[in-house]
């Protein structure tokens, strides 16, 4: 029962509405598309870097420092946005509704130490195994439609990233 009311007010969404900005990291390797997921701090689920705005940051930008500071890495990232999801984010009182705007970005460098390397897990996998594992609907719908959308471009050859240590 709970569930249905939670889509209901996902859907209906209402003022009190907070904003997130988060990146879809993801590579080519032999003809796939390949993405990299890590695990959220609280509950150790399955998700794509994302967070808060950041002042001075425009939101594609906001995206790539998540990404660098939740998963180790760097890359290109696409200022116009995939798609948007909505979740909820549970304070010790209230539940409010986030609208997580989601950008591309092919990773070109991966850290072996990260600002939060202690506290996540990271890990690449290929679509069907990123879908599986992805805790939010939404989240493996989106990355369904960014993958289907990379193949239609046509799949380039990328470098292999450049693994560094800080």
């Amino acid at each position: 029962m709970r569930r249905v009311a939670d889509g209901l007010l996902l859907r209906a969404g209402g003022t009190d509405v907070a904003r997130q900005y988060g990146a879809i990291p993801y590579t080519v390797v032999k003809n796939q598309v390949v993405f990299l997921l890590v695990t959220s701090r609280r509950t150790g689920r399955w998700i794509f870097p994302k967070g808060d705005p950041m002042e001075g940051l425009a939101p594609f930008e906001a995206a790539a420092q998540e990404a660098a500071e939740e998963a180790g890495v760097e890359g290109e990232i696409d200022p116009h946005p995939i798609g948007a999801y909505r979740t909820f984010k549970t304070l010790p009182f209230r539940r409010t509704i986030i609208h997580v705007e989601m950008y591309g970005l092919r990773v070109t460098r991966q850290f072996d130490d990260w600002p939060e390397k202690s506290r996540r897990h990271r890990h690449w996998a290929i679509l069907p195994e990123a879908k599986r594992l992805l805790s939010d609907a939404g989240v493996a719908s989106l990355a369904a439609r960014y993958s289907a959308r990379l193949r239609l471009q046509g799949l380039p050859s990328y470098p292999p990233i450049d693994h560094m240590t800080r």
